[in-house]
This record gives structure tokens, sequence and C-alpha cells, in this order.
């Protein structure tokens, strides 16, 4: 799941795709609507109509307001997914990240909209939380937050950016990783 602008061929996402294909998995990769004005609703409501009915086989996989949106549709189901994957995902923002007023109107309801954590961590057996030391929007503040909230294993890949192709990522071995260990119970 793409975030904030993004589409299911941003960065490495169709990487991790035919990765993930050629490893006999079936993938969806989505396309979200209303990319460059997401709303909570809009967003969890799509994920919910896509997914259909999740169980442990099911293993989510987003980026940026992706990650958000997942959290958030997990606190909507009553049965566990088989584990999320949480790429520059966030609780807060970077001060300064926003520039313009539009931008501002559109990430808050984000992070201040409450999330019910225990029942999002109680969904999930798995949860991986990938950031980097120096995302211009996310603060590394976030991964104490997901690490306590939802349990996650924290990864900090040093110099990472926000992992898009404009910080070198069309490729995500460490995600490919991931699900694969999720995905055989390691």
């Amino acid at each position: 799941m793409h975030g904030w602008g993004g589409s299911p061929n941003s960065s490495w996402i169709p990487w991790l795709r035919s990765s993930l294909e050629s490893k006999g998995l079936e993938v969806h990769a989505l396309s979200m609507p209303n990319t460059d004005n997401p709303t909570i609703s809009g967003w969890v409501g799509y994920l919910a109509q896509q997914v259909g009915s999740p169980d442990e086989n099911t293993y989510l996989v987003g980026h940026s307001m992706g990650c958000q949106a997942i959290i958030r549709y997990l606190e909507t189901i009553n049965r566990n997914v088989g584990g999320i994957l949480l790429v520059a995902g966030f609780v807060s923002i970077r001060s300064g990240a926003l520039n313009t007023d539009a931008e501002r109107n559109t990430a808050m309801p984000w992070v201040s909209t409450p999330i019910d954590w225990a029942k999002a961590k109680a969904n999930t057996a798995n949860s991986v939380f990938v950031i980097s030391d120096n995302d211009p929007y996310i603060d590394i503040s976030d991964a104490k937050v997901l690490k306590e909230r939802l349990g996650a294993k924290v990864i900090v890949i040093p110099g990472a950016g926000h992992f898009t192709a404009a910080d070198g990522y069309m490729e995500l071995h460490l995600a490919l990783n991931e699900v694969m260990k999720m995905a055989h119970g390691d």
C-alpha cells in the first residue's frame, strides 16, 4: 500500500510485488483513492473492501501514510492478520515537514485522530517497523511509540530518507525478507 501522493508503481512497490509473486505469494498492490488528499475513512474503507475477509495468511505492507491506514484498518476488524510491515510509517510528523496549509489540513486528521492501539495490536501476530534516521517527515522517536504500542520489531536504516525512489529505493530487500519471515513463521 503506497503512501500519500503515491501509486502502486511508486519506488520499491513494483519490485516487492514481483519478488513476492516469484516466491509464490498472491499480491495486490492497491491504488488508493484520492491519493493527493487522502482521508482516513476513504483509505481505511477502501482497504477493508479490497482485503475482504483477512486471515492469518494476510500480510499488509505499507509505506508512509499507507502504514497509518493499515494500523487504522486493524482497529476495525475482529480477526488476526498474519503480519504487517510498516515502512516509514508515522504517528507524528516532523515539525516543519509540511509546507502548505493544504498539506497540514490533509495530514492533521491522520496524526490527531486517536488510534485504539490495543485493538490494532490484538489483530496481528507480527509487526515490523522500518524507519530511517534521516527521514525528512518522520522523527525516529516514532519507532519507540510503535514498538511500545504495537509490539513492533523496529529496524533502523541509516541514511535512507523516506524510502522513496528519490532516496534511491527502487528495491527494498529488507521488506521482502521480513514478509517472507512472517509468511514462514520465522
